[in-house]
């Protein structure tokens, strides 16, 4: 009798925990929110459940300082950095350079891509922001990742950064040429991972990726 009793007094135990942990997991996605910056309408939007909660208009990177593509976190988070970079900043973990969401003392060019490559928003919109969006929230922009206008398919050389290096990256990892990291810096690992892929193809070899690069690895038609 008393096993019994010790049996169902465990199981009603093991149910409390499921029912507290599974609740937990609901409470946690219930309050999922991420942020989605679409560079081909220049918006910012926060999203909860995949519901747009807020939406903000922003003023990105030109087509020489192109803001970053991909998924990245919210790493830090300041106030009161003043001038250019308005009053909030919102770092985000791009591999390549320090790039973040932030205010402006110009609010006029908002709208424009006009930056150095960050996510600049009037400066009350960016301390509405700051408020609700907490250090580790996943930051996904969606653009142009090779580049439009003057920006596209650039030529690329030791100390060039960005998504088009990270693309090479990438081809050169799966051809067995580069073993580095694929950060977008294009570094002398990088250089050689390069040449060794221009001597396979008989072309010049000097270490800088043009056209002709960029076709034979099948990033261009």
């Amino acid at each position: 009798m008393k096993k019994n009793s010790l049996f169902f007094v465990s199981l009603f135990f093991i149910l409390i925990i499921l029912f507290s942990s599974a609740h937990v997991h609901v409470e946690s996605k219930e309050k999922e929110i991420y942020i989605k910056i679409d560079l081909w309408s220049n918006e910012l939007l926060v999203l909860e459940n995949n519901k747009v909660i807020k939406k903000y208009s922003i003023a990105p990177g030109t087509e020489l300082s192109p803001t970053p593509i991909g998924t990245f976190m919210v790493t830090k988070k300041s106030k009161s950095w003043g001038g250019g970079f308005g009053s909030r900043w919102l770092g985000l973990n791009v591999p390549w350079g320090m790039y973040g969401i932030h205010g402006t003392n110009k609010p006029s060019f908002i709208g424009r891509n006009v930056s150095s490559g960050c996510i600049r928003m009037r400066n009350q919109d960016v301390e509405q922001l700051f408020e609700i969006i907490p250090k580790g929230t996943m930051v996904h922009i969606d653009g142009p990742i090779t580049g439009i206008g003057k920006g596209e398919y650039k030529n690329l050389s030791v100390g060039s950064k960005g998504n088009l290096v990270q693309l090479v990256q990438e081809r050169l990892k799966g051809m067995g040429l580069y073993n580095g990291p694929v950060d977008g810096i294009y570094d002398f690992q990088t250089e050689n991972a390069v040449k060794k892929f221009q001597k396979a193809n008989d072309f010049p070899i000097n270490g800088v990726v043009t056209v002709h690069e960029y076709r034979q690895l099948g990033l261009l038609e």
